[in-house]
């Protein structure tokens, strides 16, 4: 298996769930339910599109 870097669309996708989950954590308490899984979803993101090439 090839890794690559991600596409710029889907890095862009990434660290906004990924800013969205430290903003939870640490601001906004309506985002703080669902800050693991925004985490999460930003990591599934950003493998995505490591694993997918032209992506």
């Amino acid at each position: 298996m090839k890794l690559s870097a991600p596409g710029k669309p889907l890095f862009l996708v990434s660290l906004v769930l990924f800013i969205l989950a430290l903003l939870g954590q640490f601001a906004l308490a309506a985002l703080a339910p669902y800050v693991f899984w925004l985490a999460v979803a930003a990591w599934i993101v950003l493998a995505i599109g490591c694993l997918m090439t032209g992506m």
